[in-house]
C-alpha cells in the first residue's frame, strides 16, 4: 500500500492595501454612475455581497485612472511575485524547511501572464535549487486552489520523499475596468480581492492532514458560465450564466461521483471546505450538499474579511478550519471555469 501524502503546513499572505467595501462602493459610484446606465440598479450588490474588507496589491487611487494591458501586467508581475514569496516563505518556515529543500514547485495563477513564471522570478529570493522542478498552472480560475492541491499531492506520491511546494496567487482586483462595462464587471468590483496561499506536501509524513483522494468533474457545454475575456485593456470577467442555481442543481450528483471514485460517500464527510464565490453561491452549496443553513461559517467569514480572491480563497477557509480543529474527514472543494468542480478529500492527523 502506497504511503499517504501529508500536508505539512499551510500559510496565507495578504496583499498590502486594505480596501473597505464602503469605500469601494463609493468610488465605484463616483466613477461609473454616469457611464454605466444600469449602475444604480446594480449598486446594492456592494451591500449584499457579504464583504466588509478586501485586500489589493494597489491602493484604491490606482483604479481611478484608465489602465491598459502593459500597466496591469507590470502590476501583476510585481505584486504576484511579492505575494508568492510571502506565502511560500511562511509555509516553508512552518514546515521547518527552506527554499533549498524544495524539490517540486507547483504555481497556480490565472489573473496575469508571467513568462518566465512566478516561481522563476522568485527563485533567488526564495533560495530554490537550480534543479528544482517547476510546474506552473494557468487557467483554472476559482478551482485552482483545490486542483493545485490535488496535483501537488499526486506529484508527491509519485516522487516519494520529495518536498512539494504549492503556491496559489491571484490578483483579481487588476481586472477592475472603467471601459466597456458589463454587469459582470460591476459584480467583479463588488466581489474580488487579492491574496495568496501556500502548502508544503510530502509523501510518507503525517502533517496536519493527509490527502485521501482527489477528483474533478467538468460539465459538457458549460464554457460560457465563467472565464476571462482578453483585450487591449486587460482581462475582463465573464459570468454569462447564473452560477448559484447551476451549483444547487448540479453539484450533488457530481460530488457523489467524485467521492465515489475514491471509495467515499457524502455521509462519510464531516466537513465540506468550500470556495466562497459569493453569498448566493454559499447558500447554493449548503442547499446542494444538504449541509443546513449557516453550516459554511468559515466560508462566510473569509468572504467578509477578504472577498473572493479566486483560487487561494478556499485555502484561507481550510486554514480557519484547521485553526478551529480539523474534523476527522473533510473535503476541500471549489467550482471554476470549464465549468468544473474539483475536490480533495483529507483525513486529519491522528
Amino acid at each position: 500500500m502506497a504511503a499517504p501524502v501529508g500536508i505539512l503546513s499551510l500559510a496565507t499572505a495578504r496583499a498590502p492595501y486594505e480596501l473597505r467595501q464602503s469605500d469601494v462602493a463609493e468610488t465605484a459610484r463616483r466613477l461609473l454612475e454616469e457611464r454605466f446606465p444600469r449602475f444604480e440598479r446594480m449598486a446594492p450588490v456592494f451591500q449584499t455581497a457579504g464583504i466588509r474588507t478586501r485586500q489589493s496589491v494597489q491602493p484604491i487611487e490606482w483604479f481611478l485612472e484608465p489602465r491598459g494591458w502593459p500597466e496591469r501586467s507590470q502590476a501583476y508581475l510585481r505584486g504576484a511575485t511579492d505575494l508568492f514569496v510571502d506565502a511560500a516563505q511562511a509555509a516553508l518556515a512552518e514546515a521547518g524547511l527552506a527554499g533549498e529543500d524544495v524539490d517540486i514547485i507547483v504555481t497556480v495563477s490565472s489573473t496575469g501572464i508571467a513568462t518566465p513564471t512566478l516561481e522563476a522570478r522568485a527563485m533567488s529570493r526564495m533560495g530554490f535549487r537550480p534543479d528544482a522542478a517547476r510546474v506552473p498552472v494557468f487557467g483554472l480560475g476559482c478551482a485552482g486552489g483545490v486542483t493545485g492541491l490535488g496535483l501537488a499531492s499526486k506529484l508527491a506520491k509519485a516522487t516519494p520523499g520529495a518536498v512539494v511546494l504549492l503556491v496559489v496567487v491571484e490578483l483579481c482586483t487588476l481586472s477592475f475596468r472603467l471601459d466597456d462595462l458589463s454587469k459582470a464587471d460591476v459584480i467583479a468590483m463588488a466581489l474580488f480581492g487579492d491574496g495568496a496561499a501556500a502548502c508544503v506536501l510530502r509523501c510518507g509524513e503525517e502533517g496536519f492532514a493527509q490527502v485521501e483522494a482527489a477528483a474533478e468533474h467538468t460539465w459538457p457545454d458549460t464554457l460560457d458560465i465563467m472565464g476571462w475575456r482578453v483585450d487591449a485593456e486587460g482581462l475582463g470577467v465573464i459570468f454569462d450564466r447564473a452560477i448559484p442555481p447551476f451549483a444547487r442543481a448540479q453539484l450533488r450528483p457530481a460530488m457523489v461521483e467524485m467521492l465515489g471514485a475514491g471509495g467515499l460517500a457524502i455521509d462519510q464527510v464531516d466537513r465540506f471546505v468550500c470556495h466562497p464565490g459569493g453569498m448566493k453561491v454559499i447558500d447554493a452549496l449548503e442547499g446542494a450538499l444538504e449541509l443546513g443553513q449557516g453550516a459554511l461559517d468559515h466560508e462566510r467569514d473569509v468572504l467578509a474579511d477578504h472577498g473572493n480572491m479566486s483560487a487561494p480563497t478556499v485555502l484561507y477557509v481550510l486554514d480557519r478550519v484547521r485553526s478551529a480543529g480539523m474534523p476527522p474527514r473533510s473535503v476541500v472543494t471549489a467550482l471554476g471555469p470549464g465549468f468544473t468542480a474539483s475536490t480533495v478529500a483529507l483525513r486529519a492527523a491522528a
